[in-house]
């Protein structure tokens, strides 16, 4: 079991969207995702999201909003508890990551990216702009078989 975060950066009507596709041994290896990454040693959720938002992008966060807690369940990767969250405002320069590559997408084509389809369900939630909500995804392989909103089982 491991705690992360993730963080959508908005920028006008574009998301901060990295594509993975810069590590060999990646399980998001060709999959556009939101920055963030594993929680270190005595770090809150938001001690982790600005430190991974300030590593991977060079930007520093000065407004975000903590949107929701995702548990993956994986019968490959264990389980993952994610910390959400979305971002409007910040300050610095972008930067290249070593983890892919980093592009402002307009919102109108992140569904067309190659993603988790978990990821395109809490996606969706924080477009509706959904209050604080727990996301069980449950995956066989790459495949999502069950997702869980707030203890009620949703089509996926």
């Amino acid at each position: 079991m491991h705690n992360t975060t993730l963080c959508y950066i908005r920028r006008g009507g574009a998301y901060l969207m990295l594509h993975r596709i810069k590590k060999d041994h990646d399980l998001n290896h060709g999959k556009w995702v939101g920055v963030g990454g594993k929680f270190e040693e005595g770090e809150s959720p938001e001690d982790c999201l600005l430190r991974e938002v300030r590593e991977e992008t060079g930007l520093t966060l000065t407004q975000y909003r903590f949107r929701g807690i995702v548990t993956f369940v994986s019968d490959e990767w264990g389980t993952e508890y994610m910390h959400l969250f979305t971002a409007d405002e910040f300050t610095g320069t972008l930067t290249d990551t070593r983890e892919g590559v980093l592009r402002w997408i307009p919102e109108e084509e992140i569904d067309a990216l190659p993603q988790w389809e978990g990821d395109r369900i809490f996606f969706r939630l924080i477009r509706e702009n959904v209050p604080f909500f727990s996301l069980k995804l449950c995956y066989r392989g790459d495949d999502l078989v069950r997702a869980v909103l707030n203890g009620q089982e949703i089509p996926i």
